[in-house]
């Protein structure tokens, strides 16, 4: 077991600015058992994949760089970096990069997921 991760920022700052990478730093490849871990960067203008999706467990984003655009329950909210976004299993959500700059998060997704089921389901 690896303890001691590192998020790769000289990847994140070489990629191209339209560009969204995703670093896994905790999954099913790397040991995890009880939860997943990845950096994500995400261009302006990109967002969820699945857009208004659900999961079936928990996810939480903690914001390093930019200023990400979420949706929950009908609200929108505006999160820059130091901000822990909360979306509860089976509650729908969105998130997006409405800035001119890259957003850069840790997601943390708990319990494990389920490597044989759909992580996002669109609603």
């Amino acid at each position: 077991m690896e303890y001691v991760r590192q998020v790769d920022f000289a990847a994140i700052d070489k990629s191209g600015a339209d560009e969204r990478l995703n670093q896994a730093l905790l999954d099913h490849a790397s040991g995890a058992q009880t939860c997943t871990v990845f950096c994500i960067k995400t261009p302006p203008g990109g967002g969820s994949p699945a857009g208004l999706h659900i999961h079936d467990v928990d996810q939480l984003f903690y914001i390093l760089r930019g200023t990400m655009s979420i949706e929950i329950e009908g609200k929108q909210h505006d999160c820059g970096p130091g901000s822990l976004i909360v979306f509860p299993a089976g509650v729908p959500h969105r998130n997006w990069n409405g800035g001119g700059e890259p957003t850069v998060h840790l997601a943390f997704n708990t319990p494990l997921p389920d490597p044989e089921k759909p992580f996002a389901k669109s609603v």
